[in-house]
């Protein structure tokens, strides 16, 4: 198990925690904007739909309040 390259790159174990910790902020941050970035979709286009009236108020409602949060 040793001659494992992911063990001679990490022969230290505060190096293998540093690693995971970093990778885990990437995955973290990464997770975070995409979410952001599906969920602004989704209601920019739910707010464009007259034909049901209550998904587009809604979705109206929730941009609305999204940028008053941003503009402060």
């Amino acid at each position: 198990m040793n001659s494992h390259r992911f063990i001679r790159m990490h022969n230290s174990l505060t190096k293998l925690i540093w690693f995971n910790f970093m990778r885990g902020l990437a995955f973290g941050l990464g997770s975070v904007i995409g979410a952001t970035v599906l969920v602004s979709l989704l209601v920019y286009f739910l707010r464009n739909i007259d034909f049901i009236p209550i998904i587009g108020d809604w979705a109206t409602e929730v941009l609305s309040i999204i940028t008053e949060q941003k503009a402060e």
